[in-house]
């Protein structure tokens, strides 16, 4: 008898754990998963989430008609977390490429810039891309930024973002860091930091989209069209100016 008692309590307790587990996905949120440490796009300003990325977020939700709600993930996992369903999108200047295009089901961009080399500013070896090769840069390992420098014939050292890439390249212990321009220009105008300098272009033009699973097609025809709205009512425009002083969402 006790153990019928004790199997039927267990019984109940699954079936109310199973149902707690289906009823935890509300279809009114959306969950986006976002670094927060990637300024312009994805950082903290007085303990609140803010960014251009997270401001493009937030406006496709509202057009879905969806309670947006970020979750903060280091880049580095930030895939790994999507597969897992932590959240439902990314938003963190995914740049679209065909590895990722096989892998993910991705938005149209809704971001256009270009990769930059920084050096330390009294550095005059790095001039080009080429002249990557054979030295050690530092990016963030699963970036598009870090597969640019080891193309180009350069030892990879894994960072958790820009800021500690810099740090390590002011301390000397590597020779440059590839990053996006809007990236850079943010970091410089903030810190005023003139230990560093863009050295050269990488001579790529990147494009960024939002991410998604690639089983979940219907969110991301959903994630088009809101996109396709915030483009003509001039949103996407409004954003770009407020962060980058120029449109770079065309």
């Amino acid at each position: 008898m006790r153990k019928f008692i004790a199997a039927a309590v267990l019984a109940v307790v699954a079936a109310t754990g199973l149902s707690a587990c289906s009823s935890a996905s509300d279809p009114n949120v959306l969950k986006v998963g976002t670094e927060g440490t990637y300024a312009p796009f994805s950082y903290q300003e007085g303990g609140t989430l803010t960014g251009y990325d997270v401001e493009v977020a937030r406006a496709v939700g509202e057009k879905l008609g969806k309670r947006v709600e970020f979750v903060q993930t280091p880049w580095d996992s930030i895939f790994a977390g999507l597969e897992s369903q932590r959240f439902d999108l990314v938003a963190n200047q995914v740049t679209v490429n065909p590895e990722r295009t096989a892998k993910y089901a991705l938005s149209q961009p809704y971001t256009t810039s270009e990769g930059v080399i920084v050096t330390k500013s009294d550095n005059t070896t790095i001039t080009s891309l080429a002249s990557l090769a054979g030295k050690t840069t530092a990016q963030s390992a699963t970036s598009n930024w870090s597969k640019v420098a080891a193309g180009a014939g350069a030892k990879v050292e894994a960072v958790e973002g820009f800021v500690q890439a810099v740090q390590l390249l002011k301390a000397g212990r590597v020779d440059a860091t590839v990053n996006d321009t809007l990236a850079v220009g943010e970091y410089t105008k903030k810190t005023g930091d003139t230990g560093i300098k863009v050295a050269a272009q990488t001579g790529e033009t990147s494009k960024q989209a939002f991410a998604a699973r690639k089983d979940d097609t219907a969110l991301i025809t959903d994630v088009d069209k809101a996109l396709a709205e915030l483009r003509a009512d001039g949103t996407l425009a409004r954003l770009s100016e407020k962060y980058f002083g120029t449109d770079v969402s065309k």
